[in-house]
């Protein structure tokens, strides 16, 4: 059988031998923590401490502001400095919670089960939600969430997603390399909570060592299979996931529960173990550093709240200065506004390039080549939907099917004359979703 892939896509140098072979490497706070109150898709959530009281590791200091809300929890023990806003990758300003670390990590007590069997359903989803788990991959959705369907029966599917197609990213690898179990002892948590389904560890085949390790851990699990996918970007993606693991399509207007499958990254199905089981709320990530303008690229785990700037300075610092830093990979990660910016439960990169090969890139006129159309892996017509953007035309933009476009950036990577598809098709779907909630 040939390897699972999706229609579309692209090839992009990956650069990831900057950091593969790189353990983990545990890193400490040297100075203050930063928790934005917005590190997941949904509301806010809302303090519960005030400036001068005194916090420790695990303790909640801000509960969700909603259902679709995630709670923040400290990472290190000390003392709130302030509740005021700061400053995020993309430069927006959000309320944050300020601590200064005493350096003492002195915790909570974590309330552990010895099994996973020995809770309810009621309570597995209600100890993810108390720990504050999220989607790890980037978009930050609220696990306990997407663990939550209407109709949990009709799951058949549960796949963890491990192709880590992002080019330079290398965390979830390393991840699935140096605690495959823990991966494992995940999916299997969240299989306990839908009675029909499957799982599925789901890597791309650049990786052939993590492959043959997970085949050799779940080879007497009868619920839990290793799927090999072609190396393509954006494999990684929700929807091709899906397509290329279940031959199951899923557009905007649908939930992945829609088509009777559930998708979690592989640092989220450790999340939800350690939440479930050990007790643990989510406090730390595995954040790549890496690129040419980078001393020694590596994997670090660190605390949530942790300046960025911190991170670069473990990995020995600029050897040239960067002209791109990103906060995320090259095809959709942001461009870092500024190095104060904190980690949050969602970081999975700092990139530094010593060249910034888009603005060095002139825009020219569309020369109707074809190729957008040929990558696009939702199969749109990126060159015209850009057009339909640039000329503000709504109408033609969703007639069009723009609001299916997944801003994964293939068009832009592939566009000959250098324009900047995916910035205007994303802008415009935002201003698309913005005039629907202004009207109702």
């Amino acid at each position: 059988m040939g390897l699972l892939t999706f229609k579309g896509g692209v090839h992009p140098y990956d650069g990831k031998d900057l950091s593969k072979d790189k353990p983990i490497k545990s890193v400490s706070p040297k100075g203050d923590l930063v928790y934005l109150l917005s590190q997941h898709i949904g509301a806010p959530a809302k303090p519960l401490v005030a400036k001068g009281d005194r916090v420790l590791v695990g303790q909640k200091i801000a509960e969700p502001g909603g259902f679709v809300s995630a709670p923040v929890h400290a990472s290190v023990s000390g003392t709130v400095k302030a509740i005021e806003p700061h400053l995020t990758v993309t430069g927006a300003m959000v309320p944050a919670i300020v601590v200064e670390n005493d350096q003492k990590y002195e915790e909570v007590e974590f309330s552990s089960v010895e099994k996973v069997e020995d809770l309810t359903k009621e309570e597995v989803i209600k100890r993810i939600q108390e720990a504050g788990v999220v989607g790890m991959g980037g978009a930050g959705f609220p696990t306990h969430v997407k663990l939550s369907p209407k109709e949990p029966d009709k799951i058949e599917y549960v796949l963890i997603n491990g192709a880590e197609c992002e080019p330079y990213l290398t965390s979830d690898y390393r991840r699935m390399m140096e605690e495959p179990q823990l991966v494992v002892a995940g999916l299997k948590t969240i299989l306990y909570l839908f009675d029909h389904a499957k799982g599925f560890i789901c890597i791309e085949d650049n990786k052939p060592d993590c492959i043959k390790k997970m085949e050799e851990l779940v080879k007497n699990e009868p619920r839990i299979e290793v799927k090999a996918l072609q190396t393509k970007y954006p494999q990684g993606a929700e929807r091709s996931l899906i397509y290329a693991t279940t031959g199951r399509e899923v557009n905007s207007g649908m939930l992945p529960a829609d088509a009777g499958c559930v998708v979690d990254n592989s640092d989220t199905a450790v999340a939800v173990y350690k939440a479930v089981v050990l007790g643990r709320p989510l406090i730390h990530k595995v954040v790549t550093v890496t690129g040419d303008a980078i001393a020694s690229p590596q994997n670090f785990a660190v605390c949530t709240g942790m300046i960025y700037e911190e991170l670069v300075e473990e990995a020995g610092g600029f050897k040239q200065e960067p002209a791109k830093i990103i906060s995320g990979g090259p095809m959709m990660g942001q461009s870092l506004y500024s190095m104060q910016a904190p980690v949050t439960k969602s970081s999975s990169a700092l990139l530094c390039l010593t060249k910034d090969e888009v603005s060095a890139s002139a825009e020219t006129a569309c020369i109707n080549c074809g190729r957008c159309v040929t990558v696009c892996p939702a199969r749109l017509v990126p060159s015209r939907l850009a057009t339909y953007a640039d000329h503000q035309n709504e109408e033609a933009f969703v007639k069009w099917e723009g609001m299916e476009c997944v801003a994964c950036g293939c068009c832009s990577f592939t566009c000959p004359a250098k324009r900047h598809l995916t910035q205007s098709i994303k802008s415009m779907r935002m201003m698309v979703l913005n005039n629907r909630k202004k009207n109702g």
